[in-house]
């Protein structure tokens, strides 16, 4: 007869018993334990034919410790989701999943849904001025008043070039919360997955719904720091392999956004050098053009299961050139190897 050593929730380990089968009436853990079982086996047998019988007496140490680990991962894990969910001001869920690997939840990440301003640094955000429209797509809106065209179709989709700016309604503006001119502003909208690649990346993001082309799908936030602090910090990320710097660069390049510590789901988007995400500048009620919001857009269609990806040399301005990446400082720096695996990869992240 088999029997299973139960922890009871709630109680020490002191307390735990053996128990048969017919007295458990928990079939999802239940299933858990056995997927956990069969996956350790099958990484230690390495895809030889294996027999679950090979072990009639009793689970051998390695594979009893492989699964209480793979429980605790399993807490930590849903624990980090709630803790996500709780924290994020937008529709979209976000859902965390590993079936590769006994990472658990990062040690030192803050999710936040704004930029975040280091000490020295002031961001203003509070528009000196709105539009009165009754009718923000035939009237002169915002985006008139920079100079530039209103950026969404009535579909809600992105119909400008890269490279140039979004101008959304603020909270100035006299039009109410359902203008079309407000996309950015409110946030994503659909479900994504934090998960564990198995290409060695580490942690990405999928999509867990369908994603129409040229639609939002989520802000890259993090701690809005100096250039020369970005360079201090972009040394010591560069020599552990990672990079979370991203330049604020629409007009000068004084700021820079460093999501390695505070972020949002962006912080755990994987670089592509053929990505299906486009970066755009956006103003909504800071208008300061050192300062622009950074979105990004989905720039084709993107199907539930699909991981979500961005070009980490873009910057917004919708161009990579040989003379810019020639010049870059990150050419004095330590390399850091791309693993997209696209037919255009440029071998590297910086």
């Amino acid at each position: 007869m088999e029997y299973y050593l139960v922890k009871w929730k709630g109680w020490p380990d002191s307390t735990n018993t053996w128990e048969p089968l017919q007295n458990l009436k928990c079939p999802l853990l239940l299933q858990q334990f056995s997927n956990d079982k069969h996956n350790y086996l099958s990484l230690v047998n390495k895809g030889k034919a294996i027999s679950l019988k090979d072990n009639n007496k009793a689970l051998k140490p390695a594979i009893a410790e492989y699964i209480v680990k793979k429980a605790k991962q399993r807490i930590a894990l849903q624990r980090w989701q709630d803790e996500l969910n709780r924290r994020k001001n937008h529709k979209g869920m976000i859902f965390v999943e590993n079936t590769v690997d006994l990472e658990g939840p990062p040690s030192d990440f803050y999710y936040i849904n704004e930029y975040k301003p280091a000490p020295g640094i002031s961001l203003v955000n509070e528009a000196t001025f709105g539009c009165s429209c009754t009718d923000c797509f035939f009237e002169k809106c915002c985006p008139a008043e920079a100079g530039v065209l209103l950026a969404y179709n009535k579909n809600q989709q992105i119909k400008i070039p890269p490279g140039t700016p979004i101008y959304e309604c603020n909270s100035r503006c006299q039009c109410g919360p359902d203008c079309p001119n407000r996309i950015v502003q409110k946030g994503t909208q659909y479900s994504l997955c934090i998960f564990r690649t198995s290409n060695g990346c580490g942690w990405g993001v999928k999509t867990l719904v369908k994603i129409k082309r040229m639609s939002f799908v989520m802000e890259y936030v993090g701690e809005v720091i100096t250039s020369e602090e970005a360079e201090r910090r972009g040394q010591l990320y560069d020599n552990k392999g990672i990079t979370y710097l991203f330049d604020l660069d629409y007009e000068s390049d004084e700021f820079t956004v460093d999501a390695a510590r505070y972020g949002n789901v962006s912080h755990f988007v994987n670089h592509s050098c053929d990505p299906n995400l486009q970066v755009f500048n956006v103003f909504i009620d800071n208008l300061d053009t050192r300062l622009p919001r950074i979105a990004l857009f989905s720039t084709r269609t993107i199907y539930a299961g699909e991981e979500l990806t961005f070009d980490y040399q873009m910057k917004g301005s919708g161009d990579i050139s040989s003379d810019s990446l020639d010049h870059s400082p990150a050419k004095k720096r330590v390399r850091t190897v791309c693993k997209c695996g696209a037919v255009t990869c440029r071998g590297y992240l910086n």
